[in-house]
């Protein structure tokens, strides 16, 4: 089947090439001019592990292009994917504009086409993009606007996790699409048919519901295992063998339950707090949903806090900083908890240089001059006063620590992620510091 997929992000190139690779043609759309141009050359603006051998593949087999505008190519297609940002609002509601700004492209062009050729292709148009409960009808009434032929709105909401996201593209838990058109459920089953894994249509409410219900409760069970570390600490239990214990129970499940200074990225507070704003917008107080937030807010400051305990006034200490994207395996930093902490400690006076293996460039966008991005974890750790741990890289805890321990003024570290076996750092001298560990 032709498709087109409109956003070239985390989630519209994935699910491009993927859907490329189990057979599909597709044409991936974007207006970054730059971005299409490199990627016509193979070369990928992120980092997702497998993803640039996968383009490569479906560009030389001639399944996969791009373009820079939906007009080019609508007319060709069956189904578009709309895979645009929807980033958080002041308010924290989500922002539709770029959903929009495709739904009327979409529109204009349908129309044109039909009025040009006097016949109407249907069209299966698909929200890949997560979006709140209602935002389906939305977007059929602005195509309606303008196209008075028929088509579908569909919602079909992404599961991916970054770092993983083709494996998770290609091996899913379960495809959630939620329509009531019988025409467009078949299309929606061609397009997946290559693809092992539950099929779920639900009605199209429940499905956008599904995505941020499931993102909310992941972003509970951090919180909460949070919690239970702060309160281990308190009374002398270590919050890796009381995860460990939790996770043994099948209604429970291990994932999601490693404590640490708090959840980040792209989606999970995003996602969390406009759910919460939907609730509020329906006079429903979501108060367990209130508290995973602040939960989450106040778990970052959890570093600047055993900072201060141990040195008092953190102004001129110098503080290395290991990890800058939110989670291991990607070179994401929105909302990552090492950049908030990276700016706590900015702001109370301590100098700061820093290390990631893959995030580097994308941190140095967005934090000021005053904090030094190194090349080598060894130089973020020089003459430091102390080292904090803020992303889970596995290379983080392979490291040289009687070298760490030479470079460091003072062998102290935080673990804000308990990446390190604690028995081990503390007999090679070091006072260390993990979160809710005894």
């Amino acid at each position: 089947m032709k498709i087109a997929v409109v956003g070239t992000g985390y989630v519209g190139l994935v699910t491009g090439a993927c859907l490329a690779k189990v057979g599909h043609t597709i044409t991936c759309v974007d207006i970054d001019k730059n971005k299409i141009a490199r990627l016509k050359k193979g070369i990928i603006p992120i980092y997702e592990p497998g993803l640039d051998k996968v383009v490569k593949e479906v560009i030389k087999k001639n399944k996969l292009s791009f373009d820079i505008s939906l007009k080019n190519v609508l007319s060709e297609v069956q189904a578009v994917f709309i895979a645009v940002g929807t980033p958080a609002r002041k308010d924290g509601k989500a922002d539709l504009k770029y959903v929009f700004d495709v739904a009327k492209e979409v529109g204009e062009t349908l129309a044109a086409e039909a009025s040009r050729r006097r016949r109407q292709d249907y069209k299966v148009i698909i929200n890949k993009s997560t979006v709140p409960v209602g935002t389906a009808k939305e977007v059929t009434n602005i195509i309606a606007k303008y196209y008075k032929g028929e088509f579908a709105v569909v919602s079909n909401p992404e599961f991916l996790k970054e770092g993983y996201a083709v494996d998770d593209f290609m091996k899913p838990d379960r495809i959630v699409v939620g329509t009531s058109s019988k025409k467009a459920k078949k299309i929606m089953q061609e397009i997946y048919k290559p693809v092992k894994g539950k099929k779920v249509f639900t009605e199209v409410q429940s499905s956008e519901m599904i995505k941020y219900a499931s993102n909310a409760f992941l972003t509970t069970k951090i919180s909460f295992i949070n919690e239970i570390a702060n309160l281990c600490e308190l009374v002398g239990a270590d919050v890796k063998e009381v995860s460990f214990g939790m996770g043994l129970d099948k209604r429970i499940g291990k994932s999601f339950l490693n404590a640490g200074i708090g959840y980040g990225g792209s989606c999970f507070p995003k996602d969390t707090t406009a759910l919460n704003q939907i609730a509020g917008t329906k006079g429903y107080d979501f108060k367990l949903l209130k508290a995973v937030i602040e939960v989450n807010s106040k778990q970052r400051k959890y570093v600047i806090d055993k900072l201060e305990q141990v040195f008092g006034n953190l102004k001129n200490k110098r503080i290395a900083v290991l990890g800058l994207a939110f989670k291991n395996n990607t070179d994401d930093v929105r909302e990552s908890a090492s950049i908030d902490i990276i700016r706590m400690l900015t702001g109370v006076g301590a100098r700061v240089k820093a290390y990631d293996p893959k995030a580097n460039d994308n941190a140095k966008e967005i934090l000021n001059s005053g904090v030094k991005i190194t090349n080598d974890p060894y130089e973020a750790i020089k003459n430091s006063d102390a080292l904090v741990i803020a992303t889970e890289w596995p290379e983080f805890a392979n490291l040289d620590f009687d070298k760490i321990k030479t470079l460091l003024k003072k062998p102290i570290i935080i673990d804000g992620r308990n990446l390190l076996n604690s028995v081990i750092i503390k007999k090679l001298g070091f006072q260390y510091y993990g979160i809710g560990r005894a």
